[in-house]
């Protein structure tokens, strides 16, 4: 069964046991999480129920990264032998598989423009991040520059750029415009025609390293370029996210920190620095419906900051395993943590607006920053009856908020002992 429970305002709406989780992705549309394993394993999970859907196994040794595409069928995963699979979890089995990385795969991204582009984000311990397209399974470009381990790389939601995070203690967004116009036009950089690796010719028979661009194997492509390098970190930097709106970075690193970084189209700058875990951080992320950041860390917390005012604000802690991974739901207000025994699945706070019955018809509710009665007996033109607004729940002058987490009021009470002064309670 899913275990659901409340921790401070954090609602774990499904938790499962298994060996230590390094990859989590959320289906984009069913209620299914896929978590990749340190054991080999991954498993597809539906969290609304608490069941395991199926489970793949042909990796050989831990499996760091894992995401669904967007319309298709289709889960890639990428482990520690240095293997790239493509999985139809619909006929329940590996496609194929993409070779070229010499060391550990540390994340894999399906290109969240599905619709236009057939790409697949890599990255290594091998120093190195590799753009594949999967239709033709083939690899486009090889990105260097960083010269250590590649411990993340992701796609920019909606603009052409891809964020990296290295162990070298620096964090590098790439422009992948270039990359896009010639797989649009369809011609390579010197005006040729684009070979196709898939196809079957004689030059193909003939030439073993027909389809695949050798220059770019060994010295990068030129394709995508390194827009900024942002150094700033201490120590090797674990993760690195964009916001899903705004110009904004946030990466996070061994050295305990978390720093915020915004960029301009000619220059990219640090703006905060967040500290409070005391250990290495291992991932984080842009709320996807609130102004927050969310980390979690080797010291077995998850923390939750305030971009805007740049603090702390909430804390929760998971006693002997220590976090590894993070995703948040394209769409719901979902979170899920992977950590050494397992995942957690879970929102920071509730949605359901704070309420309570009052007296004959009446039901007081909070909305936003407003108390209201809704009348049932005031109802016209078939509508279910009348909002009438009861009070302000603003602060004002030093206890003023900000619409922030844990901010809103949790819980109502009407005083049905004494329904003439039509008291209300009301606790945040």
């Amino acid at each position: 069964l899913a275990i659901r429970k409340t921790c401070g305002t954090m609602l774990t709406k499904f938790e499962s046991k298994s060996a230590r989780v390094k990859g989590l992705a959320f289906h984009p549309v069913r209620p299914w999480i896929c978590a990749s394993l340190h054991n080999g394993v991954i498993q597809l999970w539906d969290y609304r129920v608490g069941t395991v859907i199926d489970r793949f196994e042909e990796h050989d040794g831990p499996v760091r990264g894992v995401d669904f595409h967007l319309h298709e069928p289709l889960i890639v995963s990428g482990g520690d032998d240095y293997k790239l699979k493509v999985w139809d979890y619909k006929l329940r089995r590996c496609l194929f598989t993409l070779l070229g990385h010499l060391d550990y795969i540390r994340t894999v991204q399906f290109h969240p423009n599905a619709t236009q582009f057939d790409w697949i984000l890599s990255a290594s311990d091998d120093q190195t991040l590799r753009l594949w397209d999967f239709k033709k399974r083939s690899c486009l470009c090889v990105l260097t520059g960083h010269n250590h381990y590649v411990m993340c790389a992701s796609f920019h939601p909606s603009d052409d750029l891809i964020v990296s995070a290295s162990l070298d203690q620096t964090v590098r967004v790439w422009d992948t415009n270039g990359l896009k116009k010639k797989q649009m036009g369809g011609f390579a950089t010197d005006g040729s025609a684009m070979m196709d690796p898939m196809r079957s010719s004689s030059a193909n028979k003939n030439n073993p390293l027909s389809g695949i661009n050798v220059q770019s194997e060994l010295f990068g492509s030129n394709d995508v370029v390194v827009k900024y390098v942002l150094e700033g970190h201490d120590r090797g930097v674990n993760w690195a996210s964009f916001h899903p709106t705004l110009p904004l970075l946030v990466s996070a690193a061994d050295d305990r920190q978390l720093k915020l970084w915004r960029m301009s189209e000619t220059k990219a700058w640090e703006v905060d620095t967040l500290r409070g875990h005391a250990n290495n951080v291992s991932c984080c992320l842009f709320h996807p419906k609130h102004d927050l950041v969310v980390s979690n860390s080797e010291d077995r917390s998850i923390r939750v900051w305030d971009v805007s005012k740049r603090v702390g604000v909430q804390s929760f802690r998971r006693e002997g395993d220590r976090f590894w991974i993070m995703a948040a739901h394209r769409s719901q207000n979902l979170l899920a943590a992977g950590h050494d025994s397992g995942m957690i699945v879970y929102k920071l706070e509730r949605e359901r607006p704070a309420s309570a019955h009052g007296t004959t018809n009446k039901i007081y509710y909070v909305r936003g920053r407003e108390l209201f009665c809704h009348d049932y007996s005031r109802a016209s033109n078939g509508g279910s009856g009348m909002d009438i607004p009861v009070a302000s729940l603003r602060r004002v002058g030093s206890q003023a908020q900000t619409d922030g987490i844990g901010s809103a009021p949790r819980y109502l009470t009407y005083n049905q002992h004494n329904p003439t002064e039509g008291n209300v309670l009301v606790c945040s």
